[in-house]
């Protein structure tokens, strides 16, 4: 099969597309023809090298972890999967013509979602709901402050959050109030404009999905007893906010979730607008349109 691997750490010229053994199904897996792969960040950190302490990457190696595409085959003691399914999920390896997946990562593709749209969500939307339901706790009358509003993860949790009654400050650039107004955000402001931010009274929550300084300038915003949530590292400074309790976590796979939004943006309910589409061969050029940022969700597909 085809497949994109990654040979040794470094820029994005070391992914290469090669012919390499196609996997089976082993217990508890499908094996998936994929449709389309998602590219999220961790696949960049991981491939120059950045996140080598906490995940080693042992070559050579085949990247990514959304994918969507057909069942071929199931293995032992898989239920509820068949061959000619139509799914999308959590697996490693997804930069490839075939994956052998967990089925405990995967869900069905519900209709009106299409394998490029479905492939974008797996990663994005299981942190995003983790975010707002665990690390946030979110609940009716709840006032949380939302960073990166308009981006992937932060559409869905601010959908996340408004489904749960939740009052939803979006920081966004100025340019961009009136688009992120009118997904149904309470209030928006512009965090790199101190007016913006000294306007701002005390929030329940902040569901950080930006990071860098932005931490040390929020921090002072939230109410005692309030939470830092953060999809990117803790905030620098929070020692000295005891007060404010700080949830920092990585995401892990939750089919319903995934479902659950995907089931959304078939309905109309959802938007995901995806900001670069590319086949397999070009991955690294994902890459490095990945890393100088604004890119949006990008999406391989096969």
């Amino acid at each position: 099969m085809k497949a994109v691997v990654l040979d040794a750490y470094g820029p994005p010229s070391n992914l290469r597309l090669k012919d390499v053994p196609a996997p089976t199904a082993g217990p508890g897996q499908v094996l998936i023809a994929v449709r389309a792969a998602g590219v999220n960040p961790i696949d960049w950190k991981m491939r120059s090298g950045q996140t080598r302490d906490l995940f080693p990457v042992h070559f050579p190696a085949i990247l990514g972890f959304d994918l969507a595409g057909v069942v071929l085959s199931c293995g032992s003691g898989v239920t509820g999967f068949a061959p000619a399914d139509r799914v999308f999920g959590r697996a490693s390896a997804a930069y490839a013509e075939y994956v052998a997946g967990d089925v405990s990562g995967l869900a069905r593709v519900p209709s009106g979602v299409d394998f490029t749209t479905a492939a974008a969500l797996p990663v994005i939307s299981t942190t995003a709901d983790q975010l707002i339901r665990r690390a946030v706790q979110a609940h009716k009358g709840q006032t949380i402050l939302l960073t990166g509003a308009l981006g992937s993860v932060g559409r869905l949790a601010m959908f996340c959050a408004l489904e749960l009654g939740a009052r939803v400050v979006a920081g966004v650039r100025s340019s961009h109030i009136g688009q992120v107004l009118a997904l149904g955000a309470h209030q928006a402001l512009d965090l790199a404009r101190e007016q913006d931010l000294a306007a701002l009274e005390p929030v329940d929550a902040v569901a950080d999905c930006v990071g860098g300084e932005l931490g040390p300038r929020l921090l002072p915003h939230i109410k005692p007893g309030g939470v830092y949530a953060s999809i990117v590292g803790p905030p620098r400074g929070a020692e000295a906010y005891p007060s404010v309790r700080i949830e920092s976590f990585g995401s892990q796979p939750d089919p319903q979730a995934m479902l659950h939004y995907a089931e959304a943006i078939g309905e109309g309910r959802l938007q995901l607008p995806l900001g670069l589409v590319l086949p397999l061969a070009q991955a690294a050029e994902a890459h490095i349109q990945g890393e100088r940022g604004g890119a949006g969700k990008i999406v391989l597909t096969l």
